[in-house]
């Protein structure tokens, strides 16, 4: 067979993994597997790619960046770098990454074995003692070439070889098309989930996958059943006052933490922080007593994680002598709206009702009545746990009294202010 034929040939093979590529552009593909799949069909095209690599930044509220390798006959591997260890290391900063993140260099070739080697990057040196003969590293900026001063937005990528002459002319020529075919498809799975991630991070799972399903019109929203819960900061007013605004900040994420985070780890979903004040729901799936008394328990569960976690951040404080911090938290269960309120031009998915009402006000008697948690006795009817009964009260708003209570297992109660 001549080059001619041999070209020809590659190309069509080439063009075929150009076309599956724009294919999964419109689809619901994964990075992960469009990507595995372009290296598995240039592979199968003859192309001698060996080890292949994609980098990304994206938006995350914990991770700045995504990187991605795959190796001939072994599965995508994929990590993610946290925004504090993002950029600054010595490994990023000497590497080819950093070169065409921080230049207008389309792409970079090294041979890596010969009198023409150039092995100026130490990960160059890793592929080589690994059996690589060549590198060719890529950059591809989700933007105009007017905008493309400083690499923000896009991907950046390399292909290495293993055959002793490295990639010829041709095959570099087939790489770059593919890969910015490639760019294309994974530039549109990449704004979905970065779109996914920032709606997960504002509204939560389940309401950021209804935001996404169209559920978007103000006044649309559906009756649910849930265990409510509702917690806030004690003394934030003097805090605010007392703390440097940076001070005062930290200190607030440190008590969301404890009790926001709580109640993501054991099931349940934050709605909304009004202020240093957490509201979030259990959902009561297909409601039934079973139903009810599992998304009870793990609120319960939710609260003794979000104890001990108040008390690790106070035993800290306590050692570096600081003051130390608390909360109220107010446990409730009852039928909510779900839904969107708000103005056509600014809107949130919350809960509304009456059940949403009442437990903020259970949490304002933890005030009155010295206790961190109180329940009511529909919520405390359902855990498995023992409970003192406070009494009767009436809650602020509400005409007739309701019967509260506290656990009898509890750590140290916050004073009255």
């Amino acid at each position: 067979m001549n080059d001619h034929t041999e070209n020809t040939g590659g190309a069509i093979l080439v063009t075929a993994v150009t076309d599956w590529l724009m294919q999964q552009a419109l689809g619901q593909a994964e990075i992960e597997d469009i990507f595995d799949g372009c290296c598995q069909r240039l592979d199968a095209a003859g192309l001698p790619v060996a080890r292949a690599m994609i980098f990304f930044r994206t938006l995350h509220p914990l991770y700045a960046s995504t990187i991605m390798f795959w190796h001939r006959g072994e599965n995508v591997r994929s990590s993610r770098t946290r925004h504090e260890d993002a950029f600054s290391s010595g490994e990023f900063t000497n590497s080819p990454i950093h070169r065409l993140s921080t230049t207008r260099t389309p792409f970079l070739r090294r041979r890596l074995r010969g009198d023409t080697a150039l092995l100026d990057f130490p990960v160059l040196e890793e592929l080589k003692e690994q059996g690589a003969s060549d590198y060719l590293a890529y950059k591809v900026a989700f933007a105009s070439d007017a905008d493309q001063d400083e690499y923000e937005d896009g991907i950046i990528g390399s292909w290495t070889t293993e055959r002793p002459n490295g990639f010829t002319d041709q095959e570099i020529q087939w790489l770059m098309r593919v890969q910015s075919r490639m760019a294309v498809a994974c530039k549109m799975q990449i704004r979905e989930a970065i779109t996914q991630n920032v709606l997960d991070a504002y509204l939560g799972p389940d309401a950021g996958n209804r935001v996404m399903e169209g559920n978007i019109r103000r006044d649309s929203g559906e009756q649910i059943e849930a265990v409510v819960w509702y917690s806030d900061m004690r003394d934030s007013t003097r805090w605010a006052d007392e703390l440097a605004s940076d001070e005062f900040l930290s200190l607030l994420n440190s008590y969301f933490e404890c009790t926001a985070g709580a109640v993501i780890a054991n099931g349940g979903e934050v709605l909304r922080f009004i202020g240093d004040a957490v509201l979030a729901i259990f959902p009561i799936k297909n409601s039934n007593p079973a139903n009810s008394r599992r998304a009870a328990n793990d609120a319960q569960r939710a609260m003794r994680d979000a104890e001990a976690r108040l008390h690790k951040l106070n035993s800290q404080r306590n050692s570096d002598g600081l003051q130390t911090v608390d909360f109220g938290l107010g446990l409730h269960i009852g039928k909510l709206t779900f839904g969107n309120i708000g103005i056509a031009e600014r809107l949130e998915f919350s809960v509304v009702g009456p059940a949403a009402n009442e437990v903020a006000r259970l949490e304002t008697l933890t005030k009155k009545l010295q206790r961190r948690v109180l329940a009511s006795e529909d919520f405390a009817a359902l855990v498995d746990a023992e409970w003192e009964s406070l009494g009767e009260h009436t809650l602020r708003g509400a005409n007739s009294k309701v019967r509260v209570y506290s656990p009898t297992s509890r750590g140290p109660q916050p004073d009255q202010k």
